[in-house]
């Protein structure tokens, strides 16, 4: 080793060579963590709501949340990081938008197990992780297609004919959109 070499490594204070055991927990988790959360947005999410921006909102936020956690879930403020940066990931994005109290419903799920299957320890067994991953998949499963049955749908229109949004107008609105969209509004 050189004096660069060195100095890097104290730089960065990390191992240099790789721990075999540790890669091996790290992939584990990863991927049991990505697939529940594909379970719950490709095969519950999507096939309700087909909103494509969320589902790609979806896996980023659970992707950056889990590999946050992982990396600093040696550190002393475990539990206070993971609720802090659930915070500040939910806020900083959606405090504009009007998002729905569904879609914030499953961001604060994707987070949540982000977070679980990240931070768990020795305290924690492998089975009660699992469980708690099933759990929360069937329970979703279960309000969404059992439970939830929706008797209403919704689709958003961009509607440019300002004047026949006034209550006067009535009518004319409820016309005009029934025979843009062919639907019994």
């Amino acid at each position: 080793m050189n004096v660069s070499d060195i100095l890097l490594l104290q730089a960065f204070e990390a191992p240099v060579f790789l721990n075999v055991p540790a890669l091996i927990d790290f992939i584990a988790r990863f991927a049991f963590n990505f697939i529940v959360a594909y379970a719950i947005i490709r095969w519950i999410y999507y096939p309700v709501h087909k909103n494509k921006d969320y589902f790609f909102t979806y896996f980023l936020f659970n992707i950056i949340i889990f590999l946050l956690c992982y990396m600093m879930r040696n550190t002393q403020l475990e539990i206070g990081v993971a609720f802090g940066l659930f915070a500040v990931f939910s806020i900083l994005r959606y405090r504009t938008m009007n998002v729905s109290i569904m879609d914030m419903s499953y961001l604060f799920v994707v987070i949540a197990i982000g977070v679980v299957n990240s931070l768990s320890n020795e305290r924690v067994s492998i089975m009660e992780v699992i469980l708690a991953n099933i759990l929360i998949v069937v329970i979703i499963y279960v309000m969404e297609r059992v439970w939830l049955v929706r008797h209403a749908s919704s689709k958003v229109v961009v509607y440019e004919k300002i004047e026949n949004i006034r209550p006067e107008n009535r009518d004319k609105l409820i016309a005009d959109l029934r025979e843009r969209t062919g639907l019994n509004v």
